[in-house]
């Protein structure tokens, strides 16, 4: 009697050893499992803004800017000439609405150094402050 008392002992110290040893495993499988589960995920962002081509030709730079989406994007031709006594210059701001194209160009007095477009797209959505 006194070797199945001592066997069932060993036995019941085994398995609470075993249990103490996977349960911080088990927890933090489950911790991982339900992280995604229980938490709402992001809401992504609508895509938004033109797509603009630049061409630099000798002194001149020409953008063409189309916007596929539904909200307005305002883009603005900034040129930078390559001679230091040459003024670089940013164009006039231009609203690009939904499904147009626009053009922008500007110049420099010999070469052009370095062009590019900045864009601030507005929401299109009625409720929302632009």
């Amino acid at each position: 009697m006194r070797s199945i008392r001592r066997r069932t002992g060993a036995l019941l110290a085994a398995a609470i050893a075993l249990a103490g040893l996977a349960a911080p495993v088990g927890i933090s499988m489950a911790g991982r499992a339900g992280a995604g589960a229980s938490a709402p995920a992001a809401p992504s962002p609508e895509p938004a803004g033109a797509e603009c081509r630049t061409a630099v030709r000798g002194s001149r730079v020409v953008t063409y800017c189309h916007n596929p989406y539904p909200s307005t994007d305002r883009v603005q031709l900034h040129t930078e000439c390559r001679r230091w006594w040459d003024i670089d210059a940013d164009a006039t701001p231009v609203d690009v609405g939904p499904g147009r194209t626009v053009r922008l160009d500007d110049r420099c007095w010999k070469e052009v150094g370095s062009a590019w477009v900045t864009h601030r797209v507005r929401d299109a959505s009625p409720d929302r402050p632009a």
